[in-house]
């Protein structure tokens, strides 16, 4: 049995029997499961995007603008959620991002074409980043039991969502194309007023963060090729995610449970497995090799049937949810920058691919056919499994001195998320 950097061991990842995790404050409970809510909004769409087109009588192209538009503002936000909550503070950045939420999912359940629901998304992004990349940080801060219990409840929070935003949109849209937009307004309004009613204001950043910082911090070498091979990475990821549901093209419940089944394999190998690995092989041949193997799955999902396509559409999950936890981890100690600018320039660079991949998906099907998207992020993936390699020096730089974790008492964004 050895130690775990999450406050137990191995054998009990909780810490304690886990009790560290469960006896928390009502602050902590109250963002965790706001948190949730957050995350699931970025899922929710898949798999009622093909009743979206119909509804809306828009193409696949222009309703995968969804995501597109979500992740553009997402990664742009990155600059700026640092600089709002080192001067506002982490409370009032929590509510202004929960708010806006609130106000844009409903928005977009009244959507009456697909250009006010692709306008209404990117408001919708710019509120999920002020809230997700400040709630780590609220969620260390007020935890009681020490970080590790309280990372570990985030990134339980963050699974909790990826797996469950598929399996509400599917549930609610079954019955209507724009309940899941409903319903995702209501769940965040109770999040806002829980944090409201129990999470005082923490103490503001000694030092306030300028909005050039996460950029300076991409001058380092070895963040900006953990940057840029996330980015090719998250062109496949979002591949997966954005494209995907058309080339099922189920119903929405069945949709809905195979994006559920990814979503529990991401948050098992995120959380679980992710930190055996590292502790045995190292975080960068994990990371190249779980880059290849998701090559190679999205090779087989593209060229195989369609019950094939949805054993490897499951099984991305997992080789996701291992990227995400070595990448973040990555992202947080190869560099000397603090860790919320350097989670902030990290997210800036890859959030663009997310942004371009549920757009470029599309449009590569309808210049060739339906193989090709999922051979570009198979490249995508390789390539940036080769940055990996190539520069194995300056990813080593630091890493080598990291315990596996996924954030500290910084406060990071894992998702942005």
């Amino acid at each position: 049995m050895t130690s775990s950097s999450r406050g137990g061991t191995e054998d009990d990842p909780f810490g304690e029997g886990g009790t560290s995790l469960l006896r928390q404050p009502k602050a902590v409970w109250a963002t965790a499961g706001a948190s949730v809510v957050a995350f699931m909004g970025i899922g929710l769409v898949d798999p009622i995007l093909p009743s979206i087109a119909q509804g809306l009588h828009a193409s696949n192209s222009q309703v995968s603008l969804l995501f597109t538009s979500y992740f553009l503002i997402t990664a742009v936000a990155m600059l700026i959620t640092g600089f709002v909550s080192s001067r506002i503070g982490g409370r009032k950045t929590l509510l202004a991002g929960l708010a806006l939420v609130v106000v844009f999912a409903a928005l977009s359940g009244m959507s009456g074409s697909v250009g006010e629901l692709v306008g209404f998304r990117a408001g919708w992004g710019l509120g999920n980043a002020l809230f997700v990349s400040t709630s780590l940080a609220v969620i260390v801060g007020a935890a009681a039991g020490g970080s590790a219990a309280a990372i570990l409840l985030y990134e339980s929070a963050l699974g909790l969502g990826m797996a469950c935003g598929p399996l509400l949109g599917a549930i609610l849209g079954d019955l209507k194309w724009r309940y899941p937009f409903f319903g995702t307004a209501v769940l965040m309004a109770v999040g806002f007023l829980a944090i409201t009613a129990f999470l005082k204001e923490q103490p503001k950043p000694a030092r306030k963060t300028s909005l050039l910082d996460p950029v300076k911090a991409l001058g380092h070498g070895g963040l900006a090729s953990a940057a840029v091979s996330a980015f090719f990475y998250n062109y496949a990821f979002f591949t997966v995610l954005a494209f995907t549901p058309f080339v099922l093209n189920m119903s929405p419940y069945k949709s809905g449970g195979v994006f559920f089944a990814w979503g529990v394999l991401l948050a098992v190998f995120s959380v679980l497995v992710a930190p055996r690995l590292q502790r045995r092989f190292g975080s960068l041949k994990v990371l190249g090799g779980s880059l290849v193997l998701l090559a190679v799955d999205l090779l087989v999902l593209g060229y195989g049937d369609h019950t094939t396509a949805i054993v490897c559409t499951v099984l991305s999950g997992a080789f996701i949810g291992l990227n995400n936890t070595v990448f973040t981890e990555l992202a947080l100690g190869v560099s000397d920058a603090p860790r919320p600018v350097a989670s902030a320039g990290y997210n800036f660079v890859r959030w663009f691919a997310a942004a371009a991949a549920p757009f470029l998906a599309p449009k590569i099907e309808e210049w060739t056919d339906i193989h090709i998207p999922f051979v570009v992020a198979a490249l995508a993936a390789v390539i940036g499994a080769a940055i990996v390699a190539v520069r194995r020096r300056a990813l080593t730089l630091r890493a080598e001195e990291l315990e596996p974790r996924h954030a500290t008492e910084d406060g990071v964004t894992v998702f942005a998320n």
